[in-house]
């Protein structure tokens, strides 16, 4: 990923802070018929390692897992936003601006692991439903579907997991502009029009 200086992202805690707020990844994997994409939810785990791993859960009848051992890409992506000339409060005054696009990204290069443990996919589909339910009134818990209902769907999952190789970010956030560039950026973005608004906090 091209990564100029001023738009990496080092702190790994602002990087995991924007895999735990935005965990659907765009997974890039090479397999033997070629280059396959998925889209896939997945949440990181301290699991002793230098970097952690991610887990998650795919149909059984996707070939993903079945290419277990092999080098995988994950990308999560925050919110985004085209980002006009016309933001620039220095436009007045200098109008040698050009448009652009403002976004953040996580990249995560890593080795997939599929499993198939009953138990530890179970776990995993309950670990990623109480995390998503958290803040409901009445979170749905697993336990309130029919026992040999969930049996059958979850023999339909097989989990999976990434253990993590390098781990890096670009928040393009126009950080090479001004103060007052900035504000003008964060004020058009914040707008109800606005395809997406950027966190720089993410």
């Amino acid at each position: 990923m091209y990564t100029p200086p001023h738009f990496a992202v080092t702190d790994r805690s602002r990087l995991l802070h924007l895999i735990a707020a935005h965990p659907l990844a765009s997974l890039v994997q090479s397999t033997k018929a070629g280059l396959s994409a998925n889209v896939i939810p997945l949440y990181w785990v301290d699991d002793g390692s230098e970097l952690g791993v991610l887990r998650g859960h795919v149909a059984r009848k996707n070939p993903l897992w079945q290419e277990a051992d092999s080098a995988i890409l994950a990308l999560f992506q925050a919110g985004d936003g085209y980002v006009s000339p016309s933001f620039y409060p220095s436009k007045a005054s200098d109008p040698r601006v050009v448009p652009t696009w403002n976004y953040a990204l996580v990249q995560i290069k890593g080795a997939l692991r599929a499993i198939d443990d009953a138990a530890e996919v179970c776990a995993i589909v309950s670990h990623m439903t109480a995390r998503h339910e958290a803040g409901r009134d009445r979170p749905w818990h697993i336990d309130e579907a029919p026992a040999d209902f969930m049996q059958k769907m979850l023999a339909a999952i097989v989990g999976i997991e990434i253990k993590i190789e390098q781990i890096s970010g670009k928040f393009k956030l126009s950080q090479n502009q001004s103060a007052e560039n900035q504000a003008g950026i964060a004020a058009q973005l914040a707008a109800p029009w606005a395809r997406g608004v950027i966190d720089a906090n993410q």
